[in-house]
């Protein structure tokens, strides 16, 4: 076990140095290539940023990962496979995105692309459970696409987040310490290297990247990231039989998905699409309630904690106990959504924001106007 310990650690180093070392020539690059991300009405930050910093997460995952595969895994745990594979497709059709603003059509189909090379490599949602019961629903022939909605869902909600310094990369760092400590329990020593390596590739990468960023990580980082966090979240089920089998990878992915959902109840009450874009997301109220930068991060990540924690909890609490937990959690949801405005607030897109400072304007002109005749 110790020599375990050691390994563990050795591997963490391994992608946390290789990430770090890598961010620098990633920063370099987007200067060269352009891929460089101008601040506009949606955009918190100010001045042109580099914006493909995932490229040094994708290295300080993908390198010790490959040697984790081949070498200690010996090639035989084929979704392990195919959670690579599916994610260099990944990262591949985020990369191209940052440089060249690729449709969203084009990015669905990359995605949708990466998450069936993981299904095919074994990669499932074979079952779920009720709150009320051990019962398991086996999902058949419906496995796949439930497999799918959830990593597609998954990668895009982590890219939702990716809206202020260091908080996507935070948010799924803490979310992979939680399914490593899962891991842990349940003897899945696969998932808990693969935990730690994105782990420490997520450490190196932090230093340029938490607020003031010197780079961000780009949809090549932040869709990359989404896929591995819903894909490990489904290798850390295959051992669950009990009620927390669904609730699990819920808990953990719970600021992603929260604000996903938050989104989209918050634009249908504005009459709006629900992929139209908008600057009312959970970081955006924090920042309008008038905290700092650094603080909203660091308030998200305590929200990402307490969920994580409250996952590994509940691997190990009767079922009442955890239906306890749920319920707290929701009503600690309800008093931050109604504290914070995140579904009710408006205008919700860009565009009417714009139509109300063009309004404003207008305004301002026929004021002036008129006190001038």
């Amino acid at each position: 076990m110790q020599m375990f310990g050691i390994k563990l650690l050795a591997i963490a180093l391994s992608a946390g140095v290789i990430a770090y070392m890598m961010t620098p020539f990633a920063i370099w690059l987007a200067g060269k290539v352009g891929a460089v991300d101008m601040p506009n009405q949606r955009k918190v930050h100010t001045h042109a940023m580099p914006r493909i910093g995932g490229i040094a997460i994708f290295a300080g995952v993908m390198l010790p990962g490959l040697f984790e595969a081949g070498y200690v895994l010996k090639g035989q745990y084929l979704p392990f496979w195919g959670i690579l594979a599916g994610g260099a497709i990944i990262f591949t059709v985020g990369l191209l995105d940052d440089l060249t603003e690729l449709s969203a059509w084009k990015k669905l189909a990359g995605q949708s692309l990466g998450a069936c090379v993981a299904i095919a490599c074994g990669l499932r949602v074979h079952f779920i459970t009720g709150i009320s019961s051990d019962h398991l629903y086996v999902l058949g022939v419906l496995s796949i696409p439930v497999t799918f909605l959830w990593l597609v869902g998954v990668t895009n909600a982590v890219n939702l987040i990716d809206g202020l310094d260091g908080l996507a990369a935070g948010v799924s760092g803490i979310a992979a310490l939680s399914l490593g400590l899962v891991a842990y329990t349940q003897g899945q020593p696969a998932l808990l290297v693969l935990m730690v390596v994105i782990g420490g590739a997520i450490l190196g990468f932090l230093p340029y990247n938490f607020h003031p960023a010197k780079t961000f990580m780009g949809d090549c980082g932040s869709n990359f990231l989404g896929f591995l966090m819903g894909a490990t979240a489904i290798l850390g089920m295959a051992k669950m039989t009990a009620v927390v089998s669904l609730l699990v990878p819920v808990l953990i992915l719970g600021v992603p998905i929260l604000d996903t959902l938050f989104a989209i109840l918050r634009r249908m009450h504005n009459g709006v699409g629900i992929f139209s874009p908008d600057k009312n997301h959970l970081h955006h109220r924090l920042l309008k309630m008038g905290f700092s930068h650094a603080h909203t991060v660091l308030i998200i990540y305590g929200i990402s904690a307490v969920f994580g924690a409250s996952a590994v909890i509940m691997r190990w609490v009767s079922r009442p106990q955890a239906a306890m937990i749920l319920l707290v959690l929701l009503v600690l949801v309800g008093a931050g959504v109604w504290k914070t405005g995140v579904i009710t607030a408006g205008p919700a897109t860009v565009e009417q924001l714009e139509t109300r400072r063009e309004k404003n304007k207008e305004e301002e002109k026929l004021r002036s106007a008129h006190k001038s005749a």
